[in-house]
């Protein structure tokens, strides 16, 4: 018998560590919680700078191994636990490819690009840090706006998730910029109306983002049922 995963996961409370809290759920992964937040000095520690110098969250230590990067935990899990009925992952090689292509995409034009070119200028979120640039804000807005139009040709057709009838990690990033955009006020396509109402439905989502707020440390001990 194969004793469990021991996995820990530093972060909460950013649309970008709810994705590993999310796949956790998704892979019905029984893990710890350090609930450190981004800028409150607690990812600058010396303890925690030992575990990932670039001093970011979220991060993911499974035994003697540490990974950082939403994305890469997320494909790191999705890739080392899967279960028959909860693969993130395509099989066949050109699905894969397909996958690989979104997960890209996703990070690079939706997320770095765009979403946090707002927040890394906005009046009310990181501006006062890294400079207030309304005009940046603006035009990242519309970048947004113009790459979703790949998210709405995708959808078009009625595909229940980006990969077609399976769920993927894909989905997990796509999602978190969805809900990222409508809360910045940019808004989203026609088609990823119902396509983020189905995601909110799952219970892997929900669980993933009640364990991202930032409250008192929190361990599973028991994966949830099915």
């Amino acid at each position: 018998m194969t004793s469990a995963p021991d996995l820990t996961l530093w972060g909460v409370g950013t649309s970008r560590t709810v994705r590993a809290h999310w796949a956790m759920f998704e892979l019905d992964l029984p893990y710890k919680t350090m609930p450190i937040g981004p800028r409150t000095g607690e990812t600058k520690t010396a303890e925690y700078t030992k575990l990932n110098p670039r001093q970011k969250v979220p991060l993911l230590r499974d035994g003697d191994f540490c990974i950082g990067e939403s994305a890469a935990i997320v494909a790191y899990l999705s890739r080392t636990y899967p279960k028959p009925e909860r693969s993130l992952i395509p099989d066949r090689q050109r699905d894969y490819a397909a996958w690989l292509e979104w997960c890209f995409f996703i990070v690079t034009e939706l997320d770095s690009t765009s979403l946090y070119v707002m927040r890394r200028h906005s009046a009310d979120a990181l501006g006062p840090i890294y400079g207030i640039a309304p005009d940046v804000v603006a035009k990242a807005g519309e970048y947004f706006r113009e790459q979703l139009r790949h998210v709405e040709t995708a959808l078009h057709d009625g595909r229940t998730y980006l990969m077609g009838d399976q769920f993927t990690s894909a989905d997990i990033l796509l999602t978190t910029c969805l809900d990222w955009a409508i809360a910045y006020g940019v808004g989203i396509c026609d088609n990823a109306h119902p396509y983020r109402d189905r995601i909110h439905q799952r219970a892997a989502y929900q669980l993933g983002n009640k364990a991202n707020e930032p409250l008192a440390p929190i361990t599973r001990a028991t994966p949830p049922s099915a």
